[in-house]
């Protein structure tokens, strides 16, 4: 589940955080790095988990609505909203799944304000459009019930501010995680099927063992080659120039640069990608083009020097003819 954009991020998150802190030693550090990502993979497995516990108030709920109705004798006809999202196959799959039955019976217990959330969040889901018109079809089948949920955690448990401020809280290491994690829960829904038994194989927490070690080797290439790193960027700028850089600049280009100089494999274009991506959403505005111009003259520099073989592809425009 721990892919490269994720591990990137978090080496840029706790690269920053080592010159913040004095007296942290690279050891210290990386040590943080691997805890950080086994959070991220804690927080895959909570999201999941949120699922089954909606499901379970779905069942309390319709607990009541049973006893009521024994009690006074008067039943509702029609389908029963509660009953039907209880009874959701892709759900009943999760609350089977082994994997994640030992992740909830080793949780250490619930938030004071989770029960609160996942009362407001079901609400929202059961009086949503998408679910009245879940309901109204009255299709069933497997397909549409792993699709309910899928369109049901896109809406409401994605992008939701209330939730990622609840999870910010118990959690810093969330705080940057939800949005990539989200994308791994989705993937997971639609890898679930009508014949998925309680054995099913949730992702792992790395999707090869080539991305655990890609992130140490990056973490500490990064710490290690720091000052050869900021040299390099400092001879293709001004000296005033380099002393008025944003911080996180200097810290992106000088991961991008720890990558580009150790991971002969990786394109060019793919680590240019990915850390101008990272720019644009934890910098200043003008940092993604600024970092793009700067890394495209250090690239070019290192390669007439031999330092790398690699050539950044660049995108050709097609010429139109008018004629």
């Amino acid at each position: 589940m721990i892919n490269r954009e994720l591990i990137r991020l978090k080496v840029v998150q706790l690269v920053y955080s080592y010159y913040q802190n004095e007296g942290k030693t690279i050891d210290m550090a990386e040590k943080e790095l691997n805890f950080s990502l086994q959070k991220a993979y804690d927080l895959y497995q909570y999201l999941l988990s949120l699922l089954v516990e909606l499901k379970k108030h779905a069942e309390r709920k319709d607990a009541v609505r049973v006893a009521r109705e024994k009690r006074t004798g008067a039943a509702v006809g029609g389908i029963s909203p509660d009953k039907q999202f209880a009874d959701n196959k892709l759900l009943c799959q999760l609350d089977d799944n082994k994997a994640l039955i030992d992740y909830r019976e080793n949780r250490k217990g619930q938030w004071p304000e989770e029960d609160a959330f996942v009362k407001k969040l079901y609400a929202k889901m059961v009086e949503s459009d998408i679910y009245e018109m879940y309901i109204t079809k009255e299709d069933f089948s497997y397909e549409a019930d792993r699709e309910v949920v899928r369109k049901l955690y896109k809406t409401f448990v994605c992008n939701n501010d209330d939730f990622d401020a609840l999870l910010e809280e118990h959690s810093l290491y969330w705080n940057d995680d939800k949005q990539v994690v989200d994308s791994f829960v989705m993937k997971t829904i639609k890898r679930f099927d009508e014949k998925s038994t309680p054995e099913q194989e949730l992702l792992p927490e790395y999707a090869a063992d080539e991305d655990r070690l890609f992130a140490g080797k990056l973490f500490e290439a990064a710490l290690e080659r720091g000052a050869e790193l900021r040299d390099i960027i400092r001879a293709h700028t001004k000296n005033w120039e380099f002393n008025r850089l944003a911080f996180m600049d200097v810290i992106i280009m000088q991961i991008a640069l720890a990558e580009i100089l150790t991971f002969d494999s990786i394109p060019l274009n793919v680590t240019f990608n990915e850390y101008l991506d990272i720019a644009k959403v934890y910098s200043t505005p003008r940092s993604s083009s600024y970092i793009n111009g700067m890394l495209d003259g250090i690239v070019k520099e290192l390669a007439k020097e031999g330092r790398i073989t690699k050539v950044r592809e660049r995108k050709v425009k097609k010429e139109t003819d008018n004629k």
